[in-house]
């Protein structure tokens, strides 16, 4: 509630004063260039593979932010009706876009969604995991509903369809450029089919198929693809921040039960209650990059979604053997 009443703020502030004047599109004197707006980094690397200097490409969020904590500024909303095309992931955190561009009216640039480019699953509370306590328990009885997990980037599979898809986009908006997007693109996807074969492989050869976290989950797109089990104490989209004590015990039970050698967390983790699960276990704590954000260091340096999933090749392939 409280996120949805500062977007109604900021739409009174930004979108009002603007509904009589001229588009912001045709005030856009900065290039000439087609414009790509993203939210998070995934969508915002996928462009710039595809797309290179073709586009003048911006992400909404900040590198090393949080992203489930991430509200737009007014000067977020005015980046959004200046472009061309608007790319966010859809589902629960991003109900705030829906709201915004309604009240573009026709000033609203193309958006897409990357849940609509793929097939989605619903969150699920594996054995062991918390509920979130936003409500009692009777209201979540009464009026709990089942959300679509957002993360589908996290499945290489799944990044080539996404990846197929704003390359359709990107050429039918902006015709010029469409045999650059295509021939950039045909080159990326290679190689996003040749880190799912990777992966493959590294799962294959584990001795275990059971991956424990000290944080949320986020990939559960990813575990489907490889036929992984898993445990953890938050689903990806949760607001939980602390894990109860049967929580944290349930965890090392099954690390201590099926030797499991490595406990993870995600990027941008304090990564306490991993290190909780770890101490009585001698377990090693290591990240899986489910790639939301980069840290500033990594985006200034150039960091990719290959290079952050070539990172997870090696951890994966240690937290299996």
């Amino acid at each position: 509630m409280k996120r949805f009443l500062s977007i109604i703020l900021i739409i009174a502030i930004v979108i009002v004063p603007l509904a009589g004047c001229q588009s912001a599109k045709d005030t856009n004197i900065e290039s000439n260039k087609f414009s790509v707006v993203t939210t998070i980094f995934p969508q915002y690397d996928f462009v710039r593979q595809i797309a290179g200097d073709n586009v003048d490409l911006t992400m909404l969020l900040t590198p090393g932010t949080e992203s489930h904590s991430y509200e737009p500024s007014p000067q977020d909303i005015i980046k959004i009706q200046k472009c061309d095309l608007f790319i966010y992931v859809g589902g629960e955190n991003d109900i705030w876009v829906d709201e915004i561009i309604s009240s573009m009216g026709e000033k609203a640039p193309k958006t897409m969604k990357l849940i609509d480019c793929v097939d989605t699953v619903m969150e699920e509370t594996v054995e062991g995991m918390e509920h979130d306590h936003d409500h009692s328990h009777e209201e979540e009885n009464e009026n709990h509903e089942e959300e679509i997990d957002e993360h589908v980037w996290t499945s290489p599979k799944n990044a080539i369809k996404i990846v197929d898809i704003i390359t359709e986009t990107l050429c039918k908006l902006d015709p010029d450029n469409d045999e650059s997007y295509k021939t950039q693109s045909s080159d990326y996807i290679k190689n996003l089919n040749e880190l799912d074969l990777e992966f493959k492989e590294v799962v294959n050869d584990g001795s275990r198929r059971t991956l424990v976290f000290g944080d949320r989950f986020p990939f559960r797109y990813f575990a489907d693809e490889y036929n992984l089990e898993y445990y953890a104490p938050f689903s990806g989209c949760s607001t939980e921040t602390e894990a109860s004590a049967s929580t944290i015990a349930f965890l090392i039970d099954k690390i201590k039960s099926e030797n499991i050698p490595v406990v993870l967390k995600i990027e941008l983790s304090n990564g306490k209650i991993a290190e909780t699960i770890a101490e009585p276990t001698n377990a090693s704590i290591l990240t899986l990059n489910s790639c939301h954000n980069v840290t500033r260091d990594e985006f200034q340096n150039g960091a990719t979604y290959l290079s952050l999933m070539q990172e997870n090749l090696k951890v994966l392939k240690e937290a299996l053997n």
